[in-house]
């Protein structure tokens, strides 16, 4: 457990989780609005070595961030109705290349995501701290 009392250290949360990521892990990030996924995903492409701008792909469902040592996919699926809707961005090909993925919301479709996925939790505590969790 980490308590994260700025977005500074959100994003430096990331940037530690990235030292251990190679290519092929999948990370699904679960919390609610706000709660520092996007910020966790900023940290972690700066992390890897990548100078990307890093913004939510809530609207765009995926970003690829490059210039790191390994390919990014960052995914949103807060806008996805269905698995199926999963399915046709070609989320399969995706999560089976030589990338790391970054999914947010990835609970509301848990069942597409690989049984070695890394799932980060973040849980609002007030308007600056964050509980951020692996399991």
């Amino acid at each position: 457990m980490f308590i994260s009392n700025s977005a500074e250290e959100t994003v430096a949360a990331g940037a530690k989780a990235a030292a251990n990521a190679s290519a092929g892990d999948v990370y699904g990030l679960v919390g609610d609005l706000g709660a520092g996924k996007t910020q966790f995903a900023k940290g972690f492409v700066r992390g890897l070595g990548s100078p990307a701008e890093v913004t939510s792909p809530t609207f765009t469902l995926v970003h690829e961030y490059e210039g790191g040592r390994c390919p990014v996919y960052h995914f949103d699926f807060y806008r996805l109705d269905s698995a199926e809707a999963v399915t046709r961005i070609g989320f399969d090909d995706f999560i089976s290349g030589d990338a790391i993925c970054i999914i947010e919301w990835a609970d509301r479709f848990r069942e597409l995501l690989p049984k070695n996925t890394l799932w980060i939790s973040f849980a609002l505590k007030s308007e600056t701290v964050r509980v951020i969790e692996q399991s």
